[in-house]
């Protein structure tokens, strides 16, 4: 079945009211009417990851996710965020998009979905996603810091990272607070540092990898070489990789007696 036949059929039984998907320029487009449902399509065009749309929306919907993006409604659920059964997902298979995380995708074929939109893809050679990082952490701590202070002074604080992350659902943002005035709003070097460093560490064992933060940012900078060293070190730490399992806690929400502690004095 097309992803335009599944769309009118959930509208016409009444199981869902609204339908999230991609229009013919990848556009996201929301649906009510099953009419209107020829024009969801999913091509090599459809970067968005939907999913940012689930925690804004309060009625049952159904929704058309990459696989990569499916990890991102995974963590959702798991953070009570939605429901499971106030969601249909219509899964589609993904050769990748062009983009630079397609190159390490682990995942063309969707899990955790109710429907599947076309043939089983097949495994192919991909690079490591960690490999960058290896390199990275060659440098010392000192080129480190020195790398992130000299990218993130090039931030205009517009927030298109944080509105365009599905996990990134707080109701008010800390560095929207004005009093007490957690973060400053100046778009300084130190303001803007501290505001990266923070939003790294609250998605940390959190971010799914998606991109979107980084394929979004007007002045292209690597947000997801922070997010993707936090990752490696949550599943080094902690064997654990977000977005796999809708029944695992995620570390930082949960307690074992073998987690690393080392840290504490």
């Amino acid at each position: 079945m097309e992803i335009s036949e599944i769309a009118s059929e959930l509208l016409e039984k009444g199981e869902v009211s609204l339908i999230i998907g991609y229009d013919k320029k990848g556009y996201p487009c929301f649906i009510k009417d099953k009419e209107e449902t020829k024009r969801l399509v999913f091509n090599e065009g459809c970067f968005n990851n939907l999913s940012v749309y689930l925690t804004r929306i309060k009625e049952k919907c159904a929704i058309v996710a990459k696989p990569c993006d499916v990890k991102s409604i995974i963590g959702l659920i798991q953070e009570n965020q939605i429901k499971r059964e106030d969601v249909v997902i219509i899964g589609v298979t993904c050769p990748g998009l062009n983009l630079k995380k397609c190159l390490s995708c682990d995942c063309q074929n969707p899990s955790f979905c109710d429907y599947t939109i076309g043939e089983k893809i097949g495994e192919k050679e991909k690079m490591d996603k960690f490999a960058e990082i290896i390199e990275f952490e060659k440098k010392n701590p000192r080129e480190r810091w020195n790398y992130f202070k000299n990218e993130f002074s090039r931030c205009i604080r517009c927030y298109a990272c944080r509105q365009v992350c599905p996990l990134c659902y707080c109701e008010t943002c800390i560095v929207d607070v004005s009093i007490p005035q957690w973060i400053s709003k100046a778009n300084s070097s130190s303001s803007n540092f501290i505001f990266h460093i923070t939003r790294a560490l609250h998605l940390a064992g959190r971010c799914v990898g998606c991109g979107e933060c980084e394929r979004v940012c007007p002045m292209n900078i690597p947000l997801s070489l922070l997010n993707l060293k936090i990752e490696k070190d949550v599943f080094e730490l902690f064997d654990y990789t977000p977005g796999k399992d809708v029944d695992l806690k995620p570390p930082f929400q949960t307690f074992k007696k073998g987690d690393y502690n080392e840290f504490i004095g």
